[in-house]
């Protein structure tokens, strides 16, 4: 994402101008747009003419339009926006008050205007404008005749390709038949990897598969890229690391970014920190649960106690419709940062509300009105 003009005066009103760059920038737009901001950008509009002649034509024009927010469609698999609402800004194509819908496009400005612009928003601006936030981990995961070749980003995780090809099963006395099908997936992976991975940016690629799908993969694509002089991929093989997954859905991901030796590799990666929390979240809650709440009310009366250490908060709670319950969501994270707790985001793995652990505390009557918490 790139910001093109930041103009918002003292009482937190005013506008943005950004241009998106990449997929992920749309999903940080949808994070920002809010029903009742004002949304101006380039679209097309269908325009009827009437000829002289009493002929009625039509024909498709681009124009710029304002729009005030109405409906927000975000498309997760195809990282596509749209955005409808009643025009603000009568020109020669629409009039006032008429409907429209924008579909906001890749290395397009528009400029997004708001009566108040909060700490959460403005945060999510500097995340998206930060050129390194990008995405530094890859994964292909897989098993016989499916393969899934994603993306993993600090703020979700996006699906480049899906490889399916039929395998026979293997016959007694003949297996050509399998090992053709074998060859041809494992083809078809190898050049989805070349097309959707850039390898200048990404840090690490985790291969999962169930048995031994993935060594056999390995061992066919770096024994090609030896036949074809495939620099790119012989110069980037220690990138690679074999992991092991339950199948080649796109959700065994999870249980592959869960994995201790894969946590290690990662730890100089965006995508790892929030798996990470998460995890030490769900063993603070089995061993010491004392130190570990949720749910709003819960983490609330930790935040009032400054007990607070780590607040994971999910992306969708900073989507309501309701000011009053989203200024609540965002007293809670301001008060956090201000006391010196820790902030993260749960993005991919949504889990539906916030979760918190516990400081330890020095004073035993700070201690006891946080334990009344969980009653």
């Amino acid at each position: 994402m790139k910001l093109l003009q930041k103009d918002i005066e003292k009482d937190n009103a005013g506008q943005v101008t950004l241009v998106p760059e990449e997929a992920e920038d749309m999903w940080h737009t949808y994070n920002l747009l809010q029903v009742g901001d004002s949304l101006r950008a380039s679209t097309i509009r269908k325009v009827q003419t009437e000829s002289a002649t009493g002929s009625v034509g039509s024909s498709r024009v681009r124009t710029t339009l304002t729009l005030c927010v109405e409906t927000i469609d975000f498309d997760t698999q195809a990282c596509q926006l749209r955005v409808k609402g009643t025009n603000l800004e009568e020109n020669q194509f629409v009039k006032m008050g008429a409907y429209h819908t924008i579909e906001l496009e890749l290395n397009r400005k528009f400029t997004l205007a708001k009566k108040s612009w909060d700490s959460v928003v403005l945060d999510r601006i500097e995340q998206a404008c930060d050129p390194s936030q990008k995405a530094d981990v890859a994964a292909v995961v897989m098993q016989e005749g499916l393969a899934n070749i994603v993306l993993v980003t600090s703020a979700m995780t996006l699906l480049r390709a899906k490889v399916e090809v039929t395998i026979p099963r293997k016959r007694k006395g003949s297996c050509s038949q399998h090992e053709k099908a074998l060859e041809r997936f494992y083809e078809a992976v190898m050049q989805a990897i070349l097309r959707h991975i850039n390898f200048d940016v990404v840090k690490c690629i985790l291969v999962g598969s169930p048995g031994f799908v993935k060594d056999q993969f390995i061992s066919y694509m770096f024994k090609e890229a030896v036949r074809q002089d495939n620099k790119l991929l012989l110069e980037n093989r220690p990138k690679f690391m074999l992991v092991h997954s339950s199948s080649g859905h796109k959700y065994s991901l999870k249980e592959i970014l869960c994995d201790p030796t894969v946590t290690s590799r990662l730890s100089d990666t965006k995508a790892a920190g929030e798996v990470k929390a998460l995890e030490d979240f769900y063993k603070m809650l089995q061993h010491e649960p004392d130190r570990a709440f949720y749910g709003v009310a819960h983490v609330e009366k930790a935040a009032d106690a400054l007990a607070i250490d780590t607040l994971l908060i999910s992306d969708k709670l900073f989507r309501h419709q309701d000011v009053p319950t989203r200024s609540r969501y965002v007293r809670l994270v301001d008060s956090v940062r201000d006391n010196g707790g820790t902030m993260m985001f749960l993005g991919q793995f949504d889990v539906g509300g916030m979760l918190s652990i516990k400081s330890m505390l020095s004073h035993s009557e700070n201690q006891q009105s946080l334990f009344t918490v969980r009653s």
